[in-house]
């Protein structure tokens, strides 16, 4: 007798999320996602765009240098050069799902210049909109798609392990109701952890529940020391912080400090585009040291209306305009370079588990995210790994031992901001030994207070344990001064 195949399930309404749902057909799909609509993800507030070889003059292997760079030779080698291979395709296909790139007069795509790359090779949408115009165009790809069935509304909370392997999900509405719902597959395309930080670029979904929920399950992590802090978001306060784009400073917009001195001047070649963990060290110490840090756009030419309306809208929401006025800009938590460890085909360590997007760490970003590389990553690896799964020989639904992995309560919303705090002060741009020692031991005193406690427990033993500085992960233990800007440029030079 033939047993119906059972769907894939894929956890996540963002853009890797979609892209593995509409790259598994003709395989079933169950796309479930917390809104009931698709928002909230971080993909539609990605301001950046995708990153992408496709000018004559540059190559597949100058943005491979870029990213490695970047990401302080600690990526897989053999992974960046895929995708920066990938790159130019992921575009293509990207057009053929109905997202419209800006172009310039001569009707060639428009490219832009973020941090890290040597060359402008950053393809946009709405200006710095691209996100969102990626989200409605796959968004409106899947409502047409016969073998992708969309459920808004619910929050996975648990996991269904048969004989050692990922089985089916449970899901949790608004009002309480639960679902199981049997698998042939479990992708996790959650996104990430940015909003554990007390401030953070991130909506208040990327809280590192779909993380959360694969470590619960044994699942094995990797690098989540990493954490990348954008350099320049609003700094208005508040927890969710508009972000002002890197694409500001490629048009021109400069760092300075109260004085209207430039912040970078001497401290990394590529000054104002340095790589994001540079600048953002750079605006933390200034902070630090009791000093305001603003971001000069005023000399950035064109209509913003069309270039940056996101950044306009937001900056004019709280009473600035920043075609007259510097920015008040501030770090905040933005992108996890770490997460569940996977293959470039989204295998987990854990049989029938995959994952994609920001959730997954498989080694493309290293130590330090590059610039317009995460929404490419999305793109690139959810195509790769719904072609995988379209074509696996995926068991369908047996009896055997089974058992339910549960995530666990979550923290009261007071000690959510506790923690919140926490991790901003001891885990930041900057880090110093015993304070992450002490942070740790906190957190492992009431890790049966919430499952984000122990995910910040996790983090934060994995920031003590590498005991040196590599990209993002700036250790400054006591004794030692953070670097001057002579001494960061002298490392940089050399």
């Amino acid at each position: 007798m033939r047993h119906p195949r059972l769907p894939i399930v894929v956890i996540g309404g963002g853009v890797a999320g979609m892209a593995t749902a509409l790259a598994a057909a003709p395989a079933p799909v169950r796309l479930l996602c917390r809104a009931h609509d698709g928002s909230g993800s971080a993909s539609a507030l990605a301001q950046g765009g995708v990153a992408a070889a496709v000018d004559a003059c540059d190559s597949a292997a100058a943005h491979a240098e870029d990213t490695l760079q970047a990401g302080a030779h600690h990526n897989d080698a053999a992974a960046v050069q895929w995708l920066t291979g990938a790159a130019p395709e992921a575009i293509a296909w990207l057009q053929v799902q109905g997202v419209a790139f800006d172009r310039a007069a001569d009707g060639r795509l428009q490219l832009g210049r973020e941090g890290g790359h040597g060359t402008a090779r950053i393809v946009h949408a709405g200006g710095d909109a691209t996100g969102a115009a990626l989200v409605r165009a796959l968004r409106a790809r899947i409502q047409e798609a016969g073998h992708v069935q969309w459920r808004g509304g619910v929050d996975v909370d648990a996991l269904l392990l048969r004989d050692g392997r990922i089985a089916g999900v449970r899901t949790c509405d608004a009002r309480g109701r639960h679902e199981c719902i049997e698998a042939a597959a479990v992708v996790l395309a959650t996104g990430g952890i940015g909003a554990l930080f007390a401030h953070t670029s991130n909506p208040p979904g990327a809280n590192g529940a779909g993380l959360a929920l694969a470590l619960a399950a044994g699942v094995l992590p990797r690098d989540l020391e990493f954490v990348q802090f954008h350099p320049t978001a609003l700094d208005v306060g508040g927890h969710c912080l508009p972000l002002v784009t890197e694409a500001l400073r490629g048009a021109g917009a400069r760092l300075v400090d109260a004085a209207g001195d430039p912040l970078m001047r001497g401290l990394h070649p590529l000054g104002d585009l340095a790589p994001r963990d540079v600048v953002a060290r750079r605006v933390w110490q200034a902070q630090r040291a009791g000093d305001r840090v603003w971001l000069d756009a005023t000399a950035v030419d064109g209509d913003w209306r069309v270039r940056f309306p996101t950044v306009l809208g937001a900056c004019l929401a709280h009473g600035i305009d920043p075609r007259r006025l510097p920015l008040p800009v501030t770090p905040a938590a933005h992108f996890h370079m770490g997460g569940v460890a996977t293959d470039l085909d989204g295998r987990s360590t854990l049989p029938g588990l995959y994952a994609v997007g920001e959730v997954a760490c498989n080694g493309v970003h290293g130590a330090n995210r590059l610039a317009s590389n995460s929404l490419l990553e999305a793109v690139a690896c959810g195509r790769r790994l719904g072609a995988v799964l379209a074509r696996a020989a995926l068991p369908p639904g047996a009896g055997g031992n089974h058992r339910w992995v549960e995530r666990g309560e979550a923290l009261a919303a007071d000690a959510q901001a506790a923690l919140g705090e926490l991790l901003w002060r001891v885990a930041g741009p900057v880090r110093e030994g015993a304070v992450l020692r002490d942070a740790w031991r906190a957190c492992a005193a009431a890790e049966e207070a919430g499952w984000q406690m122990r995910l910040a427990k996790a983090l934060l033993r994995a920031a003590r344990l590498r005991r040196h500085s590599l990209g993002a992960h700036a250790r400054f233990d006591r004794g030692c001064d953070v670097m001057s800007h002579a001494e960061t440029a002298r490392r940089y030079r050399g």
